[in-house]
């Protein structure tokens, strides 16, 4: 019974992507866990930029700021999304070894 391949394609364009010719890709036959790594990292970045805007006084910010950081905020954490969906469906897939 043929197996199927939960990506058709094996680079998969991160939805952060705003050309035609997606230069930002994941691909999907890495190793699930360096994917999952590097969706951790992007998470935990986005948390820990959340965090340090919590603790802050905006007293002296710069009303122009708060676009750039929800854009970086934005870039990470759906970049992170789009790993974890990819690790996701590749650990579901997962076969243990014979």
């Amino acid at each position: 019974m043929p197996t199927l391949n939960p990506f058709p394609n094996r680079y998969r364009p991160l939805e952060t992507n705003l050309t035609d010719t997606p230069p930002l890709i994941i691909d999907t036959e890495a190793n699930p866990q360096d994917i999952l790594e590097a969706a951790l990292q992007r998470i935990r970045a986005s948390s820990d930029l959340l965090q340090t805007l919590h603790c802050q006084c905006f007293k002296h910010g710069n009303i122009e700021d708060i676009p750039h950081i929800t854009h970086a905020l934005y870039l990470l954490t759906q970049d992170g999304c789009d790993l974890l969906k990819v690790a996701q469906q590749r650990m579901l897939n997962w076969k243990a070894p014979a």
